[in-house]
């Protein structure tokens, strides 16, 4: 580390991550060489490089010496739609692997503009703090006035103490209690997955503050403010209608028809109350507003009103967890759930699929909460209090769901409903096959967004029931090109748009950078990242035996709406996950071979 003799850094990027010591509030400059750039982009793609440069082998995920990195990317503050992106990244308290969770917002803007590609939080504060970073250095200041807030408080609190133009990342009561899948929020936009919010309560941050004026250079402005008003009229075109019109909640109703509307911890794959909670439904009697995120053109954010009035961002996700995976229909105990949620600091999908499995224990008479039952709004908003608070059963279901399934015994793991730690999103894997694969192997755990293998499925051109090679070759696409949209970044709303995305890609990449990129070079980069995720998991422990699914999925009988049947085989799983090691050049146990390695700092300066 140096705070002297900096490069010139390519268009778009500064060249240098901040490295802040919370414990003490000391900064040095960690410089970042153009090749390590080039090779890993920002995002998704230089976080995993930071984090196998920067944390020790072994670390405790919520232990001082764990470093927490907020990462930017060449495209943040240019024009281009969709580019205010910004990428959290750490080892997870959830999976103890690696994770990486993106969120748009005008945080990523400020935090590009104190100077940094990347800030990274080390260290535990003595008390109660914000972190506050500008283009002048970093500070710590006391929290004690938004200890206990919604991260949404928290944020206004800070701007009015100390001035409009920051903005701030918080946590909400969930982050400061530890819950393993606490979020980030900022900008009512959340770094939802694997436990980042706790690992910054941990340090002892409760929210970090970014303001700042500095502007890295672009290749060719000129051809950026081209592309950039090209690209915004295709965001306006058919591949991004349907988030505009109804947003992401238009697949509950898709999905319930064919049979892949994940129902009562996965005990179903159709929810007979859909209907009540559709975006259909919702849109005519309780849509409020649409919203944008910083700089985006889409415009996919749909609000809803909930009993008494209080406003509600409503995704597919979030209403599928709290939704049909508990079994409650009710429209107003879900909205309330998920802005409870939102309020508390929880990743849905984390929080509905622990209480669903809580739900199905006390079913089965292996969890003594009686009062926890499928259907019951009233249990789901006050077993939620109790997760934030760490209070009653909320304790237990703080660690999630294989934690839990661990402590309860008594077979509960095999319908604990996670890969590698991480609960399932909202797609049934015995109907969506090549989605199987993608959430068994994917390197972040249980995950629809490195690994969107679903898209495979949905196209038609595969069979959905009966997973192969040719669904091992359709994963493997979409989790390439998720590696580079997470990486540039890019909202994946607008992969649609792209009709040859690799050399589109690398295109406005060339007019920010000023490098000589093609698609070629970006796919293989691609690549790298998500060999270099895989191989800092295998460094923290993973092994083959990770890649997998919950035993309920395997084997057993899915019993359709038609009336007939689908099978996951364990054998099938295994042949496609065989031949994904194979295809990505893995050896047979899923291990990066040596030549595969991620490059180090070293090798590259």
């Amino acid at each position: 580390m140096t705070d002297s003799g900096h490069i010139p850094a390519p268009g778009g990027y500064f060249g240098k991550t901040l490295v802040v010591d919370v414990t003490d509030g000391s900064a040095t400059t960690l410089e970042l060489p153009e090749r390590v750039l080039r090779d890993y982009l920002g995002g998704a793609g230089l976080g995993v490089w930071l984090m196998n440069e920067l944390a020790p082998p072994g670390v405790d995920p919520m232990g001082p010496d764990a470093p927490l990195a907020f990462v930017f990317s060449p495209l943040v503050g240019t024009p281009l739609t969709t580019s205010a992106k910004f990428a959290v990244v750490a080892k997870s308290p959830l999976t103890g692997l690696l994770t990486d969770a993106l969120a748009s917002s005008h945080f990523a803007i400020s935090g590009k503009l104190t100077g940094h590609d990347a800030i990274v939080v080390t260290g535990r504060a003595p008390a109660p703090s914000h972190l506050l970073i500008d283009t002048e250095g970093a500070r710590l200041v006391d929290a004690a006035p938004e200890s206990g807030m919604a991260a949404s408080d928290a944020e206004e609190s800070l701007r009015a103490r100390y001035g409009r133009r920051w903005r701030a990342a918080s946590i909400g009561p969930a982050g400061e209690h530890g819950v393993r899948y606490a979020t980030i929020s900022h900008d009512g936009r959340h770094a939802g997955r694997g436990g980042l919010g706790a690992v910054m309560g941990a340090k002892n941050i409760k929210a970090l503050g970014v303001q700042g004026s500095a502007r890295p250079a672009l290749a060719d402005q000129k051809a950026v403010l081209a592309a950039a008003k090209d690209l915004r009229s295709r965001s306006f075109g058919p591949a991004t209608a349907k988030y505009r019109e109804l947003g992401t909640l238009s697949n509950l109703l898709a999905f319930n028809a064919i049979s892949t509307l994940p129902t009562r911890n996965f005990q179903a794959a159709t929810f007979a109350e859909a209907p009540m909670l559709s975006a259909e439904g919702l849109a005519e009697s309780r849509s409020v507003a649409r919203n944008s995120c910083a700089s985006c053109s889409i415009g996919c954010e749909h609000i809803y009103a909930s009993k008494g009035g209080k406003k509600t961002r409503v995704e597919y996700e979030n209403v599928f967890a709290l939704g049909p995976m508990c079994g409650v229909s009710d429209p107003d105990q879900v909205l309330e759930a998920s802005a409870r949620c939102d309020a508390l600091g929880i990743d849905t999908i984390s929080a509905g699929g622990t209480i669903a499995w809580a739900m199905e224990c006390v079913d089965r008479g292996l969890l003594d909460a009686p009062w926890l039952r499928f259907g019951d709004g009233a249990a789901l908003l006050r077993v939620l209090a109790e997760i934030g608070s760490r209070t009653g059963v909320g304790e237990l279901l703080a660690e999630g769901s294989r934690r839990a399934a661990e402590r309860i015994g008594q077979g509960s793991a095999a319908f604990a409903p996670h890969v590698k730690g991480m609960e399932m999103p909202g797609y049934e894997p015995r109907t969506m096959q090549s989605m199987a694969l993608g959430l068994a192997v994917n390197a972040r755990g249980a995950d629809h967004n490195r690994s969107g293998a679903y898209e495979a499925d949905l196209k038609g051109g595969l069979d959905r029931a009966h997973g192969a090679s040719e669904h091992v070759r359709a994963a493997i696409q979409t989790e390439d090109r998720a590696a580079v949209m997470d990486s540039m970044i890019l909202c994946k709303f607008l992969r649609g748009v792209f009709t040859d995305p690799f050399a589109e890609w690398a295109q406005l990449l060339s007019k920010v950078t000023g490098w000589d990129v093609d698609g070629d070079e970006l796919h293989e980069t691609a690549r790298r990242i998500v060999r270099a995720k895989r191989a800092f998991n295998v460094r923290e422990g993973w092994t083959a035996a990770d890649d997998w699914l919950p035993e309920r999925f395997l084997d057993s009988p899915l019993e359709l709406a038609s009336g007939r049947t689908v099978t996951l085989p364990a054998a099938r799983l295994r042949a496609m996950i065989d031949t994904y090691y194979a295809e990505r050049g893995l050896d047979p146990q899923g291990r990066p071979l040596p030549q595969a390695s991620a490059t180090s700092a070293t090798e590259t300066e």
